[in-house]
């Protein structure tokens, strides 16, 4: 049975640990929660507490990674507003952590935010040029893993993350003056990340990189508008006086590469 070990069982991870169990694989699954502990042991994961810093991993990371082929790194950098948490100075706190485990392969969760916020139509040719704190960290630390010769890594790099129980639509709800009404949306539903990532493991689909958008891209206010009717939602107003700018982002090579059809195609 192969095993694989997930760092970060949160919104995504565990919903992704159960589905891998449930294609027979054995998954370690670590927590930064004491008391989520016993929630991932009663799903059948293996369950670890990490906390890694900048300076410093928990005592039971090689534990965690022992007898494992495949690491998933799925931690946000946390870096909204005026956070100073240094999230590349964690990956390198963990990269030795690999090197010296039997991990074969990395899946280094990411996001669109390394590409600039340009009118461009964006693939994984484009150069990355993020904006924000958060995008400049996330490519840094994608090129470290990247540039490591012991393990093979695959970058994918999400675009807004949607779900049944998460929706950036409840957040705009009722706002008024709302920026870029006819920028494009570039959202991806979790159904779809956890199928993407199952097929990237199933056709060993290492040392490459992937844009994960819905190929799906109505303006911001014709789709949260429609979004906000269909929940009975207060409208979003947008401001339509200022010119709006944003990127649109192909996941051509997600359908080409990897076969994949989306699930989810009109979010």
């Amino acid at each position: 049975m192969t095993q694989i070990s997930i760092l970060g069982c949160g919104w995504l991870g565990l919903p992704l640990a159960k589905a891998l169990l449930q294609n027979g694989f054995s998954v370690n699954g670590s927590t930064t929660s004491t008391e989520k502990l016993s929630v991932l042991e009663n799903s059948g994961i293996r369950p670890f507490e990490i906390i890694l810093e900048s300076d410093s991993v928990s005592e039971n990371t090689d534990a965690f990674l022992q007898g494992s082929e495949t690491l998933i790194i799925d931690i946000p950098p946390k870096l909204r507003g005026n956070s100073k948490e240094d999230f590349v100075g964690k990956i390198e706190t963990l990269i030795p952590f690999i090197e010296k485990s039997s991990i074969e392969n990395v899946l280094f969760i990411s996001s669109t935010s390394v590409y600039s916020e340009a009118d461009l139509v964006v693939s994984e040719e484009t150069l990355a040029q993020p904006e924000t704190e958060s995008g400049r960290q996330l490519l840094v630390s994608e090129q470290l893993l990247q540039n490591n010769t012991n393990f093979k890594t695959t970058i994918l790099r999400f675009g807004g993350l949607i779900g049944e129980d998460r929706h950036p639509v409840k957040f705009l709800a009722g706002r008024e003056n709302l920026d870029n009404p006819d920028a494009p949306i570039n959202l991806i539903h979790q159904e779809d990340c956890l199928g993407i990532i199952q097929k990237i493991i199933a056709n060993h689909s290492w040392n490459e990189v992937f844009n994960a958008v819905t190929p799906f891209h109505p303006s911001r206010k014709d789709y949260y508008t429609q979004k906000a009717l269909d929940l009975n939602l207060d409208l979003p107003k947008f401001n339509t006086e200022n010119p709006s700018a944003g990127k649109t982002i192909l996941s051509d090579k997600i359908k080409t590469v990897l076969n994949y059809t989306f699930t989810k195609p009109n979010l």
